[in-house]
């Protein structure tokens, strides 16, 4: 990898550009985490306690998600959002709005500021979900929440799936290593063990779906409907085939705190329309030891050290990756991941190789803050530029679904989360 030559930051001037975003007047709805059009960027959606958690509510609590998002398109829009009930495998449940919404269908958003003192434009909107007099989930289960122009549901912004569930269920979990000899260095094997509680499970293998992710990736997760056995109202999941999990490697990391004080990830800069910025190199970590790094698991943080409010005076940077690489595979795609862009592999984040840099080379653009991130390939093994080890920290969630017989829909009745940090090597 040829390294590139570090320049000074230039002087700032505004620039104002014009920039024209795709829109269509009818979108075609996507139960899925999704942005519409491209000008919808920093999509923040969590669980207000805590900054970045997964989106989940406990039914009939006073608990609240947070919503945020930029529109680079710069200009006041009359934006609203509704939700509806979905399968536990993402489709629509069917069911009439009424069925599953305490109050109005719909409400709009009326917190919305124009960025202040930054080269790229956006408004910036954000609100609370649910609140109080609106719309309030009457059911537990998986939903979607869905962000749109004027009132019309076919002028689609943004989606966004989310939980709410009841705990009916208790959760008890443990990470091992692999079962597989060779695997016990490069796999954590999680066993679980439902506690019933009162419900009544008429047949356990039908009635009972249990969902497990690995860092919140739709990618990596496992779907269970039998249990290994049964005993005194527990499910045990404990099989040697089932949730043996790659370890993978922790996330790498950039720090866009400051525009002013660069971190030293941070390798080359220059100001045109917007700022660029290009990175160190970031190497191939297949054949390496295992290192310990502190991650946050492929979260991302808005923050900004140069003003004091970051959702409006954060400014915008075109960040270019490189991840050294020898020789690619034949028909090898190679992607930038992470919770900013839910570990969607699209042409925006897609890399292309350079074998002048013998490197893949991407282009993200990424608001102030702190961004974990991880590469992930389309080869036979998607964790051919990290490794993969069983001590890696990785979170895994656990969603619990019970369909009660006579009803059309799932009920999420157990949520639980594991912090997988193995504190002895496997023999």
């Amino acid at each position: 990898m040829k390294r590139l030559t570090t320049s000074c930051l230039l002087p700032v001037f505004l620039v104002i550009s014009n920039v024209a975003y795709s829109f269509n007047t009818s979108q075609k709805l996507v139960y899925d985490n999704h942005d519409y059009i491209s000008s919808i960027k920093s999509v923040q959606f969590y669980q207000s306690k805590e900054e970045q958690s997964i989106p989940i509510l406990v039914l009939n609590n006073n608990e609240k998600l947070l919503m945020s998002f930029d529109d680079l398109r710069a200009d006041n829009r009359t934006l609203y959002y509704t939700i509806e009930h979905c399968t536990a495998n993402w489709a629509s449940s069917n069911l009439s709005a009424l069925a599953y919404i305490e109050g109005l269908t719909e409400d709009r958003i009326f917190d919305y500021k124009t960025s202040v003192n930054t080269l790229q434009l956006y408004t910036h909107y954000s609100f609370q979900f649910p609140t109080d007099g609106s719309m309030k989930p009457k059911l537990s289960g998986n939903y979607l929440l869905k962000v749109y122009e004027d009132g019309d549901q076919t002028q689609l912004l943004l989606t966004r799936r989310f939980y709410v569930v009841t705990r009916e269920v208790g959760i008890s979990t443990k990470v091992i290593p692999s079962f597989e000899i060779d695997k016990r260095q490069t796999n954590q094997k999680l066993n679980i063990t439902l506690n019933l509680g009162n419900i009544q499970v008429n047949n356990p293998y039908q009635d009972i779906k249990v969902i497990v992710k690995q860092n919140r990736r739709d990618d990596i997760q496992e779907i269970l409907s039998k249990p290994m056995f049964i005993k005194n109202n527990q499910l045990v999941y404990n099989d040697n085939q089932t949730l043996d999990f790659d370890g993978g490697n922790e996330f790498r990391s950039v720090d866009l705190r400051s525009f002013r004080l660069l971190s030293e990830h941070i390798d080359q800069t220059s100001i045109e329309e917007i700022r660029k910025f290009s990175l160190v190199a970031d190497r191939d970590l297949l054949n390496e030891t295992y290192a310990f790094a502190f991650d946050e698991d492929g979260k991302f943080f808005i923050r900004n050290n140069d003003f004091g409010d970051s959702a409006i005076e954060s400014d915008y940077a075109m960040v270019k990756f490189f991840l050294e690489s020898d020789t690619p595979a034949h028909d090898e795609d190679v992607y930038i991941v992470g919770l900013f862009n839910n570990y969607q592999q699209t042409e925006e984040n897609k890399m292309t190789y350079d074998s002048s840099l013998g490197a893949w080379v991407g282009n993200l653009l990424l608001k102030q803050g702190i961004y974990h991130y991880t590469y992930t390939s389309t080869s036979e093994n998607a964790n051919k530029y990290n490794g993969s080890h069983f001590e890696t920290e990785n979170t895994y969630d656990i969603l619990v679904y019970y369909q009660r017989p006579a009803t059309r829909w799932e009920e999420l009745v157990g949520y639980g989360t594991l912090v997988s940090t193995p504190n002895t090597r496997p023999n």
